[in-house]
């Protein structure tokens, strides 16, 4: 075993003892317990909990648990300040952080308990570039709140925000929303980021049934991580490793079931990431290959008035699987964390709730949730979560109205600068021009609570929360920092977006492009010093281990 390494030599011991360890406990494989837990972010203050059940399940199995932490940032805190600048580059310490202190110590094998946005990628990239046995618990969604009767999540209280400012609603009912939005612990209640990864590390087959929907405050997320902590022995005494199971296979299972569901854009970011850290190449040319066969069955929030909650009792991630699959769109023979096949995963997984998950034969949409545009204005690619955009959204043309940072835009929006038609392009928010790459839910959110989100599209090299909605096209490659096609629109431009064709372009002259790019300067990154700029380097210079454009 790894952990050889430390529990044979009595200087080692010495040090064991020390932690109060037994003869007894020393003699078994060690499990490092990677823990997110912290009290800022609120998907991760149960997580003491969780931690504490993977204990126990390791020791009934027969290991040694030993706890370690991982950072963790909550992008709804880090929103609409220079805190988000920070949030994508944490996947990066995240990972590098685990496999230091795994290596350090000579684990035999991880039980990883994130649960938001960039601790589950992070983590995944961790455990790929480890390859010892691995297992995922995350901590679970949380409940949607409810006003009015009607059931409500963070991005409703982003919109309400919007909604005051524009008179539509009185300061009693936004501090309602403000009360009620996010009434328990949990990562956040829709179809956003942090479930979007739990969700899709279920398909990958790194967590076991429910890791993905099982909300937070109930038991059953505790009887999880208990069977988590088991079978975490069972991958040791098997010597089943993550590349075993993340296989090309399960990365397009996992980006069938991302079309299925209407995942996050940011997936976009974190699978090929992930994928590259288990030497696999995932070219997101194949996202709308598979799109174009894969039905939407799930329209959750934001996209529509289901959450995770009531995903997971229509049958969770398996059911949504078993549906999808009488298309045959999924790999059923690769191995997954259970020890079983994804086919013998999920034989007799029903569909409970046709309303939540949309029977093959009656999707939303013949196509996926998310689509890759390309066109001058993204010549590699940009990203929209087509199934939160509405019908008359889909195909859209309108004047530019550039601004140099989301700020600016935010003032726009907000001031009745924007009307209907416009196209709002946000720029120099992209990995290195940001750096950092920052969400742009706020201004997504004073879009639609001014009421704009059927007319007004938004266009960024920065990235989208899962939260938002809307014509919202984020990713754009290459960003602006680096002299791409977006650096040189001007006010006024007409751009053309047509989502169902893939398409994105402004209209300008070849002639006038090249007389653009030449008198194009690069600017000054507005952070340089720290990882963060490190980190923006690393992008430029073809780093794919820290963000794939």
């Amino acid at each position: 075993m790894n952990s050889d390494a430390v529990t044979k030599t009595s200087p080692h011991r010495a040090l064991f003892h020390a932690l109060g360890l037994t003869n007894e406990e020393i003699e078994r494989p060690l499990i490092g317990i990677v823990s997110s837990k912290n009290d800022i972010v609120p998907g991760h203050m149960n997580l003491d909990k969780i931690v504490d059940a993977v204990k126990l399940g390791v020791a009934m199995a027969g290991g040694t648990p030993l706890v370690f932490p991982a950072i963790a940032v909550c992008d709804g805190l880090a929103m609409g300040h220079q805190g988000m600048k920070y949030s994508l580059v944490t996947r990066e310490l995240i990972a590098d952080s685990t496999e230091a202190m795994t290596l350090a110590h000579a684990f035999d094998a991880l039980v990883m308990v994130p649960n938001c946005d960039k601790n589950v990628p992070g983590l995944l990239m961790a455990a790929a570039r480890l390859n010892i046995p691995t297992i995922f618990v995350s901590g679970g969604p949380m409940l949607a709140g409810k006003v009015d009767g009607q059931k409500i999540s963070f991005s409703n209280v982003s919109e309400a925000v919007s909604e005051y400012q524009a008179g539509k609603i009185t300061k009693e009912k936004l501090q309602e929303y403000e009360n009620k939005g996010c009434p328990t612990c949990g990562s956040c209640s829709g179809m956003y980021t942090a479930n979007s990864m739990n969700c899709l590390t279920e398909v990958l087959g790194m967590g076991l049934k429910g890791n993905g929907t099982i909300p937070a405050v109930y038991s059953a997320r505790i009887q999880l991580a208990k069977h988590a902590g088991m079978q975490i022995m069972e991958l040791l005494k098997q010597t089943i490793r993550p590349r075993d199971i993340m296989t090309k296979d399960a990365f397009e299972n996992a980006l069938t079931l991302d079309m299925a569901l209407g995942c996050s854009t940011n997936s976009m970011l974190h699978l090929p990431a992930i994928a590259h850290e288990c030497g696999i190449e995932l070219d997101l040319d194949i996202a709308n290959a598979i799109s174009d066969k894969t039905p939407n069955l799930c329209h959750l929030a934001p996209a529509g008035h289901n959450f995770v909650e009531e995903l997971d009792e229509a049958g969770g991630i398996y059911a949504v699987m078993n549906e999808v699959n009488k298309l045959g769109l999924l790999k059923t023979d690769i191995i997954t964390c259970s020890g079983k096949t994804v086919g013998e995963n999920i034989a007799g997984c029903i569909n409970k709730n046709t309303e939540v998950i949309r029977p093959v034969e009656n999707p939303y949409s013949k196509t996926g949730g998310i689509a890759v545009l390309k066109g001058n204005l993204a010549p590699d690619s940009c990203v929209v979560k087509r199934s939160a955009v509405a019908p008359e959204m889909l195909k859209h043309e309108g004047p530019a109205k550039v601004f140099d940072c989301e700020e600016d835009a935010m003032q726009a929006i907000n001031s009745g600068q924007i009307v209907s038609g416009d196209v709002v392009v946000i720029r120099y928010e992209g990995p290195k021009g940001g750096p950092g790459m920052r969400e742009m839910l706020n201004p997504t959110s004073a879009i639609m609570g001014h009421g704009l989100g059927e007319s007004v599209a938004l266009i960024t090299d920065g990235r989208f929360s899962g939260a938002t909605r809307g014509a919202a096209i984020g990713h754009v490659s290459p960003e602006a920092a680096v002299g791409g096609n977006i650096a040189l629109i001007e006010n006024g431009d007409i751009i053309q977006i047509d989502i169902m064709a893939n398409e994105i372009n402004f209209k300008v002259s070849d002639s006038e492009l090249e007389k653009r790019r030449a008198a194009w300067k690069p600017r000054k990154p507005r952070i340089t010093t720290g990882y963060l700029s490190r980190y923006a380097a690393a992008v430029t210079s073809g780093n794919k281990g820290a963000i794939l454009e």
